[in-house]
């Protein structure tokens, strides 16, 4: 069954801590070059049937007011993947 995935990050202005504490982690593990991390959001939605421009909309929709706060989050990426 083909899958729609959505990304969702957070709007550039705003803080991301859990982003920070990730950056603050990596060169303690050992992972060195990384100077900021943000951490977003993905979903998977599976398709029953055949992804149509009416159901793809509807991913969009469904990501702009039910997946994503837009006050705080941008929808980045709205995709089909074949299973």
């Amino acid at each position: 069954m083909p899958r729609i995935v959505v990304d969702v990050m957070p709007k550039p202005e705003i803080l991301d801590p859990q982003g920070k504490a990730i950056v603050g982690a990596l060169p303690r593990l050992g992972f060195t070059g990384f100077s900021a991390v943000r951490q977003g959001k993905r979903f998977e939605l599976t398709v029953d049937g055949e992804v149509t421009e009416a159901v793809l909309a509807q991913a969009r929709e469904a990501a702009e007011t039910l997946l994503s706060n837009p006050v705080i989050e941008d929808v980045v990426k709205v995709e089909v993947v074949e299973a």
